[in-house]
């Protein structure tokens, strides 16, 4: 029986909240820059220290020890299914997310807008983040690719994310990405060692091979990387395991499409911080489950903007106290994998994560930092188990047996 399984039998329907934060990208590491601080210890948090001095606190791991996670299987961890066997790729979240009607035929994939020198070497995988209205243009004049039988869609995602989508009969997602996941190195082929997806590589290939041309000239998103090459999968909505009426908050697509796919309802909500709290309160009465998702903790650290961190961790918890005051009966907070500024990239380091809640059994932990959580009474736990923790704490699980 699997853990999902196990919570589908013993979650029962009830009228207690659930507000569930994900800081993306939230763990750090001291920086010699910054008096060898974490962006958490360099930042100001009084109303997260008050959320520790009342609750339990620990480090949660994404995936297992050492492994680097992607923010997809992230997230399938942080929303109690098992990362490993439910593989989604990303080129199918983000799709979602843009609200694509996605069809059996179709085929997406993850694209980042990049940047190539004269040799066709990737100097900047993300083409300095372009503006959204860029990348509009772009999609605009790659939508005019053809390939014989079968229909291209090119839809823009955010700042320098797009997706694409391929529509043929019996396509496969057996496909490598094109991303070699650092400059200093040139665009990888889509490639297969599934004879069943031959076509389908040689389908990405040949968009790829047009794309490049198309973008030559262009500055500074003059190439492409595709990653998450991903057809439609059926998983159990939140509804069915957790019993739960959900709803979901966030800016980015992705994290739209991944909510969407699990049965969340997406609440509509502005760009900034405030904003999400502004959705949350408003729908409070709604439902008994929010998740919110705040990115740029994630989008600073991978661009090695440590300040930049700081101030959205000091932004959420300024927004905090507001949700505080709904006094709900559980509180989670925490990220989904670590992306140190020191790094510039997510890392394998577990996770500052806070479990409040009148049932919880308290530590002494008084201040909300790396070190402080490697000492919490939660100890160092799966991602996947904070969401029965979750529920048991709001009185959401039965009994197992007798």
């Amino acid at each position: 029986m699997t853990q999902n399984e196990l919570i589908k039998q013993l979650s029962k329907k009830t009228d207690s909240k659930i507000l569930f934060f994900v800081l993306d990208g939230l763990g750090d590491l001291p920086h010699p820059d910054f008096n060898n601080k974490t962006t958490l210890e360099a930042a100001t948090h009084p109303n997260l220290d008050t959320l520790v001095s009342k609750g339990i606190c620990g480090l949660s791991e994404p995936i297992s020890p050492g492994i680097t996670p992607g923010s997809g299987p992230a997230h399938i961890g942080l929303f109690g299914y098992n990362p490993i066997e439910i593989q989604i790729g990303r080129g199918l979240l983000d799709t979602l997310g843009v609200d694509f009607s996605f069809t059996k035929n179709d085929l997406a994939a993850r694209g980042n807008f990049a940047t190539v020198d004269d040799n066709g070497i990737l100097t900047d995988r993300r083409a300095g983040r372009i503006p959204t209205s860029k990348n509009e243009e772009i999609c605009k004049i790659l939508s005019e690719i053809k390939i014989d039988g079968v229909e291209i869609f090119l839809k823009t995602v955010k700042e320098h994310r797009f997706s694409v989508i391929f529509r043929a009969d019996d396509l496969c997602d057996d496909i490598a990405d094109t991303d070699p996941q650092k400059e200093g190195l040139k665009p990888l082929k889509a490639i297969t060692k599934n004879e069943a997806a031959n076509r389908s590589a040689d389908i990405a290939n040949e968009f790829l091979q047009k794309a490049y041309e198309k973008m030559k000239n262009l500055d500074p998103a003059n190439s492409m990387l595709l990653r998450g090459f991903s057809k439609m999968i059926d998983i159990e909505h939140y509804q069915e395991v957790f019993k739960l009426n959900p709803a979901s908050i966030s800016v980015y697509p992705m994290y739209k499409g991944l909510t969407k796919l699990l049965g969340m309802k997406g609440l509509k909500t502005g760009k900034t911080i405030k904003d999400e709290f502004d959705t949350l309160i408003e729908n409070y009465d709604n439902h008994d489950y929010f998740f919110m998702h705040i990115k740029k903790t994630d989008s600073y650290g991978e661009d090695g903007n440590f300040q930049g961190k700081v101030s959205i961790i000091e932004e959420f918890d300024k927004q905090l106290k507001r949700a505080m005051d709904l006094n709900p009966d559980v509180i989670v907070i925490t990220g989904d994998h670590s992306t140190p500024a020191l790094m510039s990239g997510h890392s394998w380091h577990p996770v500052p994560t806070i479990l409040y809640s009148d049932l919880c059994r308290k530590d002494k932990i008084t201040y909300f930092s790396e070190d402080e959580c490697l000492k919490g009474g939660l100890g160092r736990v799966n991602s996947q188990s904070l969401m029965p923790l979750a529920m048991a704490n709001a009185g959401k699980l039965n009994k197992f047996r007798a």
